[in-house]
This record gives structure tokens, sequence and C-alpha cells, in this order.
């Protein structure tokens, strides 16, 4: 079924018929809606390419996200979901670009054959190439996370500093004198990864307020990669009694090795820190963390970005989020011998 065709059946010209569907010039009201009956009739939907070539609208958003590492973890994953499921309310659909850098072929296509109306971007560095080459090409664009100077962009993120700052807190208020910090994988440290230096910063801060004696360590996503670091934090300093994480892929594995160990969670040693829910109540005992809202950044990312669409010269917008850490089973009082 074709655009000609419904003209020949409504009595009008192609053309008449492309602007009716394109809004681009009038049509009558009695025209329009005997085209629309035809339509109707026909079961006809305009082809994609054509629609976007009509209106300038592809209604599709992309969202550039790259794999930290060799696979997506479940809270990326999470991510991915939460903003497929909010454009759809808007009535757009999603195309996954994996790029890491804007000379990525990915991110080139996806920019340079307009193939979306916008992009979300994930995994933000604090130093970020495709967040300046969005910038300085004016293609709307919203980060899930922020840059080192990110006034001038539009942006959803995660206050990690202080997230990471009251699960130190936390533990400080329990008694704890001695705590590390899992942390994400090393290469991502390096790479300017937001989140890890941002969490790093305030485990830092907080720990020198509360007069701690503390470690940190880079973790693998992945539960044999946590499991190693258990191994290492109790080889470097067996008085450590808790520990802080940003790592929710090896939070598995972090049990899993003190386990191993002969210790207790929470009795003997407590565990916290920044990981969605649904996470960290799938281990046992659940998880005192401060819960990532991913279905709430994916769904501001997506209204943040339409309302960008919508109103192409309105002054950037950014939402930071600061969730209270949920008490749950994971946290206790430091043993006595740990206060001393």
């Amino acid at each position: 079924m074709n655009i000609g065709e419904i003209a020949q059946r409504a009595g009008v010209s192609r053309s008449t018929v492309s602007y009716a569907l394109s809004g681009k010039r009038s049509v009558s009201e009695a025209t329009r809606r005997k085209i629309q009956r035809v339509i109707d009739e026909l079961g006809y939907r305009p082809n994609a390419s054509a629609r976007a070539l009509a209106n300038g609208r592809t209604s599709t958003l992309g969202l550039v996200f790259p794999p930290a590492g060799n696979h997506y973890t479940g809270m990326q994953l999470d991510f991915i979901g939460s903003v497929v499921e909010a454009a759809a309310a808007y009535d757009y659909d999603v195309l996954l670009s994996p790029s890491g850098a804007d000379s990525d072929s990915s991110f080139q296509r996806l920019l340079g054959e307009r193939r979306v109306d916008g992009a979300i971007l994930m995994e933000i560095r604090l130093r970020d190439d495709r967040v300046d080459h969005l910038r300085t090409v004016g293609f709307p664009a919203v980060c899930i996370g922020r840059t080192e100077q990110p006034d001038g962009d539009w942006w959803v993120s995660l206050d990690h500093t202080a997230l990471v700052k009251a699960c130190v807190h936390h533990l400080a208020d329990l008694g704890h004198r001695r705590v590390a910090f899992v942390n994400r994988p090393e290469q991502l440290l390096r790479a300017g990864y937001e989140s890890a230096h941002r969490g790093l910063d305030g485990f830092t801060k907080a720990a020198a307020e509360r007069g701690l004696t503390v470690r940190t360590y880079c973790c693998g996503d992945d539960a044999p990669s946590g499991q190693a670091c258990v191994e290492r934090i109790l080889h470097d300093d067996p008085g450590t009694t808790a520990v802080v994480t940003l790592n929710e892929a090896a939070l598995g594995g972090l049990y899993r090795g003190l386990t191993h160990a002969g210790l207790h969670v929470p009795r003997d040693f407590s565990v916290t820190g920044v990981v969605a829910s649904r996470w960290a109540e799938t281990v046992t005992p659940q998880l005192t963390a401060a819960d990532v809202p991913a279905a709430e950044m994916g769904r501001l990312a997506v209204e943040l970005l339409v309302e960008r669409l919508d109103h192409p010269g309105a002054p950037p917008r950014h939402q930071l989020l600061t969730p209270p850490i949920s008490l749950r089973a994971s946290t206790a009082p430091a043993g006595a011998d740990a206060t001393t």
C-alpha cells in the first residue's frame, strides 16, 4: 500500500495525501477526513524512512551505551530497559549504539545519517569526547551522568560523592574504624568514568572526616573478581570490618569471599554501597544501600530529551539525585575489638 493508491481511492492528488500526512501544508478538514477514512480502511502505515523525510523526525531516540567491560552488567541492563520503556510512552523507538568515543563508526552513523532525533549518553566520563562532540555540532542529547564541567549540558545523574559519603558515615556511626572501598575496574578509573572517580572522592573525604583507617580497591565487574577482592582486603588488613562498594556486579562474590573466610554478615563484617534495589535484595542478607533509581533516571532522561526536542531553544536543564540509604540487614555495630 502506498500514497498513490490512497490518493486514487480518495480522489485527490498524491501531493495532497503527502501534505495531509506530514502537515507541511494546510489541507481542508473535509479532504483530511476523506483521506483518513481511506487510510483507516486500508490499514496503511507510512514507511518510517519516508515519514522522516516528510516531517524531519524519525520517532527514534539513540541510546549510546558502551558496555564497560566485555558484557553488560545487571544494572546497565536495568538502565537500558528503563529508557526503552520510558521512550515507548512518548511513542519513540530506541536504537542502541555500543559506542565508546566520537570516532566510533556506530556513533558516526547515528549522527551522520540522522538515524535518530536525539541521543541519550551513558557511562559518562569526566572528560567525554562524545559529549563535547554533540555539544559542538548542536545535536540534541541528554547524559545519564555528568562530565567534569556539566553546566552547559542536559543531564540526570546520581550524586555518587554524597551517596558514598553517606555509606561511610553510616559505618562510622556503627563503630567501624577500618573500612575498605571496592570500586569499579581499574581500566574504568583510568578512563575517567565519573561514577568511579566521584565515588572514590566521596569515600576518601568521608574517611578523613571520621578519622578512619581505609584502603581502596578496583574490582572487575563479576563475582569471581569480587571474591578475589575480599581475599586481598583481608590479606592487606585482617582488621577490616566493613566494605563500601559501587560494584553491584561483584556483590555476590564479595559475599562469597566473606563466607569462605569464615566471616558472617553482618555479625563479623558489614557491607554497604550504591546498588540498584533489586540487586541489593537478591543477596542474603539483603544489602543496606543507597538504591540506584534506574527506572526513574531512565524516565527523567527521556523526558528531558523529549523536552529538548520539542523546545530547541530551551536552556539546559538537569537533575541530580541523592536517594537515601535503605537500611536492610547487611550492616551492624562493629565488634569491641574493631572499635579500638
